[in-house]
Order: C-alpha cells, then sequence, then structure tokens
C-alpha cells in the first residue's frame, strides 16, 4: 500500500511539472521575449526617418541610404582578418577593438561593427559577405540635407551610447537616435518605429525559418514628416548677414508665437556631422572653445538686456501708477544718486523728458526715476521689489518660456531673497538695485527672451509660447502653444509704450535705419562689455542690442538681435534687424546700403583685439575659430550712442 501511494505521488508531481512546463512553452505567452531563447534571433527592419520641411513647405532634411556591417559575437568563425580588415579599410587592431566592444556588450545580440559604409564601399563588400559568417551587412537611412544653414535648428543623429541604452529600452547598440534642436525634441515622432522578424534556429546554428509562423513578428511603422515654423529663406539670410560676427537673432511671429528663424553665430553647415566624418568633424566643432560654432547663443547665452528693458520699466510705471505719458524728468548728461554713484546718459544737459522722449531719447534719468517710483512706492524696498519681480516675470522674463527645443537658459530676474543674501535683510534700498532701470544690474536675458517680449509689447500685453513645430503628419502640435498668457499690465498702457518705440525709429537712436514702406517700432541697447587679462580688468567694445516689431499697426514679425562686442545698438544689431524685417515682409531688399555694410563687414578683429593666436576660417566662413583664452563679461551701466 505504501509502495502504491509512493508511485502515486511521483506519478502526480512528474504530470503537474509536465503539464506547467507544457503550459509555459505552448499556451503562456505572458511578458515571454523570443529572445531569452539563445537559438531564436532576431532581424530588425528599419523604418525612413520623417522628413523636415519649412514653414512654406520648402524641404529641408531628407534622407540617404546607408549601410553598416553587423557583427553577432558567437557566431564568427575564423576568418582572413588581414582580408577583411583590408575590404574595410581598417586595422587589425580597430579589429579587435571592435570585437571586443560588440562581444561586452552581448555575445549573442547584434552589434555595429563597422558603421555607414558608402555606396561604393558596400558595393564591394555585399558579394564576400557570404565568407565571413557572424557578420552581415544592416541597411539603415542617414540625414540628406538639402540645406546649408540652421544646424542648430534641425539637430543631428547619431549611434546610442551607453547612457542611452540604459535610459531607452527602444534601443539597441548601433542604432540612431536624435542629438539637439528638432530632431532630439520630435525623436520618437521622426524615428518611426522598427519592424523585427525573429528566425528560429537548430543545434547548429542552422536557419529552420520563422519563429512560431512569426506570430511575434512586426512590421516597420514610418517616421512622420513634420513642418517647422521657420522660414528656411529668412533664417539663411540672417544666418548670411552674422558672418564673422558673434551673437544670436530671433525672430517670431507675433500673433502665433512661432519662430521664423533662430540664428546662431558662428553656426555650421549641417552636412558637416553626417556619416563617417561625422566623429571628426563634432570633435573640432567641440574643442573650439572660443567661437562655440556648437553653442546656440539664441537659447543659451544670457546677456544684460541692456535699454530694452526701459520698455518693461515703463509699462510696470505705467500700471503702478507712478508716472503716466505727462511724467518728466530732467535729464543731467544722467542720473546722481547716493553719494558718488552716477549713471550716464547721453540726452543734452538740462532737457526735459517726459515718457515718449525718454524712450526715444533712451534717457536714463528717466527710467531712473520712474524705477525708484516703483520700488519706494511700498513700505519696504523689499516689498518693492517683489512687485516688481512679478510684473517682469509675466512678461516670460526669468524663465525657460516652454518652447520646444531641448536646450535654453531661464535667464535672471533678482528678488526679494536675492538682495537679502548681497546685502542683508532690510539692509538695501532702490538705489542698490538701481541699474535694474536700465536693464544691467543683475538682469539676464536670452536672445528668445527679448524677441518674446518684443512680441509682447507688439500684442499689446500677451504672448503665445514660442515653437518651433507647425503641423505633425496625422497628428496635432501641443495645445500650450495656442495658450494666451497674459501680462500683469492692463493692455491700455501699451499703445504710449508702442509710439515711444515708433519714434525710436523714426526720430530717435535708430531714425537712421529707417526701411520704405514700412512702419516699425524698435528700441536700441548698448551694454558695456569687459574682461580680465592677467588680473587686470579690461574694457573691450561694447556689445549691440536691437528688438523690434513690424508693421506697428498689424505686426507680423519681432525680432531682436545681439552682436557681441557689436558697438553700439543701431550700428550693427538695428541694421541687421532692419533688414531681416524688410526680407521678411517685402522679400526683397532696397536698402541695399545697409545690407552691404553689413555683408562686408567683420567684427573678427574685435573678437581677436585683447587676446593671443590667429585666427582662421573653414567651411567658407561659417565655422570661424579663434584658439585663444575665453573671455568673462562683466556687467556695467550701458548708454545709447547715435550711429555715425
Amino acid at each position: 500500500m505504501r509502495k502504491l501511494l509512493l508511485s502515486s505521488i511521483i506519478v502526480i508531481v512528474a504530470i503537474v511539472y509536465i503539464g506547467r512546463l507544457s503550459y509555459l512553452q505552448l499556451l503562456d505567452n505572458t511578458n515571454k521575449n523570443p529572445l531569452d531563447d539563445t537559438a531564436i534571433k532576431a532581424v530588425y527592419d528599419y523604418p525612413e526617418r520623417g522628413y523636415i520641411y519649412d514653414r512654406n513647405g520648402e524641404l529641408l532634411v531628407a534622407n540617404q541610404p546607408s549601410y553598416d556591417v553587423m557583427v553577432i559575437p558567437r557566431d564568427v568563425k575564423p576568418l582572413d582578418t588581414v582580408e577583411f580588415c583590408t575590404l574595410l579599410n581598417i586595422s587589425k587592431e580597430d579589429f579587435s577593438r571592435k570585437f571586443e566592444k560588440a562581444y561586452t556588450y552581448s555575445p549573442r545580440l547584434p552589434s555595429v561593427f563597422v558603421p555607414q559604409l558608402s555606396k561604393k564601399e558596400y558595393a564591394i563588400l555585399q558579394e564576400k559577405m557570404r565568407k565571413y559568417e557572424g557578420f552581415y551587412i544592416q541597411k539603415r537611412s542617414l540625414r540628406h540635407y538639402m540645406t546649408s544653414v540652421g544646424a542648430n535648428i534641425l539637430g543631428y543623429i547619431s549611434e546610442v551610447n551607453d547612457w542611452d541604452l540604459k535610459e531607452y529600452s527602444y534601443y539597441q547598440s548601433g542604432e540612431l537616435i536624435g542629438r539637439q534642436g528638432v530632431e532630439k525634441q520630435y525623436e520618437e515622432v521622426l524615428r518611426g518605429r522598427k519592424g523585427v522578424k525573429f528566425i528560429q534556429k537548430d543545434r547548429f546554428n542552422r536557419v529552420i525559418g520563422p519563429y512560431k509562423e512569426g506570430i511575434y513578428d512586426t512590421l516597420p511603422v514610418p517616421g512622420k514628416d513634420i513642418e517647422l515654423t521657420i522660414d528656411n529663406k529668412l533664417q539663411a539670410y540672417g544666418e548670411k548677414l552674422m558672418i564673422h560676427k558673434r551673437g544670436g537673432i530671433v525672430a517670431l511671429d507675433p500673433k502665433t508665437g512661432q519662430i521664423l528663424a533662430l540664428i546662431t553665430a558662428p553656426n555650421y553647415d549641417p552636412d558637416l556631422l553626417v556619416g563617417r566624418k561625422r566623429s571628426k568633424n563634432y570633435t573640432e566643432l567641440y574643442y573650439d572653445s572660443i567661437a562655440k560654432p556648437l553653442y546656440d547663443r539664441a537659447l543659451n547665452a544670457t546677456y544684460p538686456p541692456g535699454s530694452p528693458f526701459k520698455t518693461v520699466n515703463a509699462l510696470i510705471g505705467l500700471q503702478e501708477g507712478v508716472i503716466d505719458e505727462q511724467t518728466t524728468f530732467t535729464c543731467y548728461h544722467g542720473y546722481r544718486y547716493g553719494r558718488n554713484s552716477f549713471m550716464g546718459c547721453h540726452c543734452p544737459y538740462g532737457s526735459v523728458n517726459n515718457l515718449d522722449r525718454g524712450i526715444y531719447m533712451s534717457c536714463n534719468a528717466y527710467f531712473a526715476n520712474t524705477y525708484r517710483r516703483i520700488i519706494e512706492k511700498y513700505p519696504s524696498a523689499a516689498e518693492g521689489m517683489d512687485a516688481w519681480q512679478k510684473h517682469v516675470e509675466s512678461f516670460g522674463l526669468g524663465n525657460y518660456l516652454g518652447y520646444d527645443l531641448p536646450t535654453g537658459q531661464s535667464g535672471k530676474v533678482p528678488d526679494e531673497d536675492y538682495y537679502n543674501l548681497v546685502y542683508g535683510p532690510k539692509r538695501w534700498f532702490a538705489t542698490n538695485t538701481l541699474s535694474n532701470a536700465i536693464g544691467q544690474g543683475e538682469v539676464l536675458t536670452t536672445p528668445i527672451q527679448l524677441a518674446n517680449l518684443t512680441a509682447t509689447i507688439a500684442n499689446r500685453g500677451y504672448y503665445f509660447t514660442p515653437h518651433i513645430i507647425k503641423k505633425i503628419e496625422n497628428d496635432t502640435i501641443a495645445h500650450k502653444f495656442v495658450e494666451k498668457h497674459q501680462t500683469t499690465v492692463d493692455p491700455q498702457y501699451f499703445e504710449p509704450v508702442v509710439e515711444g518705440m515708433r519714434d525710436v525709429y523714426e526720430k530717435g537712436t535708430a531714425q537712421w535705419i529707417k526701411i520704405p514702406d514700412i512702419s516699425m517700432a524698435g528700441k536700441t541697447g548698448t551694454a558695456e562689455n569687459f574682461t580680465k587679462i592677467n588680473d587686470k580688468r579690461v574694457q573691450l567694445t561694447d556689445h549691440s542690442i536691437f528688438v523690434a516689431f513690424a508693421p506697428v499697426e498689424d505686426p507680423k514679425i519681432a525680432i531682436a538681435v545681439f552682436v557681441e562686442n557689436g558697438y553700439w545698438g543701431s550700428r550693427w544689431a538695428g541694421r541687421i534687424a532692419g533688414l531681416m524685417i524688410e526680407k521678411y515682409i517685402k522679400g526683397e531688399i532696397t536698402r541695399t546700403d545697409m545690407e552691404e555694410y553689413v555683408l562686408n563687414g567683420s567684427l573678427e578683429e574685435e573678437y581677436a583685439k585683447p587676446l593671443s593666436g590667429k585666427s582662421f576660417t573653414i567651411n567658407d566662413g561659417k565655422f570661424i575659430k579663434w584658439p585663444v583664452k575665453d573671455t568673462v563679461n562683466i556687467k556695467v551701466p550701458n548708454n545709447d550712442k547715435p550711429i555715425p
């Protein structure tokens, strides 16, 4: 009886185990990955990446065929490495290094051995691949740039790295991913989804056929085409104007927040980062720490906003009721405050300025008085600063704005906590922060923030989040890009400020850049610039700033231009802004005298003047390199100067 019971238990347990194993292998597919079986091989089918167009339907980025030599380390059999290396144009040391890297990643998963063969290399190699077991050729797509501009906008694609593989389960070693710009921001939209076929092998590593009749196989899904808000002709023109200069230009459509042009200078041809030459070219671009062609100054560079910021203080002063259109202040070549502090100005001595004249003459005394009244309206400087800060931030300053590009800086709007840290609680007053009145002090902005500020004034009090995407194939763009952001300043107060900006163009500091038949409102700015050389404070050439929108009655473009070491606002930034506005609105240039001045002008000598080293250019002047030490800018009060 005991023997029968023991035998029955053994039989029952065996049946349970066999049943469970059969269920797991034949019926239960939960969380089953075919690649867990060493007899299964995955063959990936990569989709074509989505095309990129500009706002007018001009094709900017397409695709071109590329061929990668892949390896599955465990499948590799002894081979003639000398012949194989000769075909691939690599050394035996390269072979060993690449194989070891692939084996470390996975002995049984495919890795890229040699990427991005040309058509000619592929044609030679494909006939002989049968001799090299464990190696095969995988067809992919590389980017084909139909434009030579906008590299900072478009970005590029490159192989995934170790961090990418840990962060994103979608990718396998050797696959491509978007880097920088639109390629990174809209990676999931552009890449599509790769297909996969699972192949069953026998114990001799011979292909039997599709695994489980292909029930796990998937087809590739092509990437979606996208249309950008960029006007490629305007982008190209802006980059041309900025050759031999450093800085940033951002142009927006005020009515929508669409980015019309996003220019950083120096820039580079996007084709430099395609194919097997990408690594060498990227290294050269990356290690140029002076010109910084990979650094997007339009989004990342933070500068004192200079005199364009006076418009914000004017609007806050009107909203707070401390000034009105008729309020006047007398200017004595500037504004004296405290014991020995003086804020210089170019207004005639003893001139009496109202709001309009204060704006178009860029009077420092007018805005110093206005700023003091704002802060001193409240019982304490801290409370006044809190109110002022909230107004300023409502214009989109001091934050990232929420645009759809993967890089940027927040800028800076100082607050009570900052000054408490610097001076101590209740130990500072309006005069300690007075340089904020003229856009110097602790306020820092990026070119895109200045452009957005200008668009807000053009709209008389609101803005849309700046964005680069206009349309996604069979999809919609984010809802946040059609939401209005209202400032804390009532719309009624914008008109007198707009009129003052119009007079900047008509009879003020920018009257020399008039464009026939275009009404424009603008504001010049000049920021003084210092650096340290051998521990000595040395003054460099001023930065040139200009913001504008046009036409005044029905704004179609708002623009901010920042030219490093560009003298005063009208000299470089003003001229460039005027030409960009005319190009966009008219499609042609009538101020050919101004265009000739900008195109033939260069600031390379200014950038090299206090430094050492010989400058040189490559890529037809689009990538400018100075092998010299970098500079540090120190902020001091600024003044607008008349154009010569």
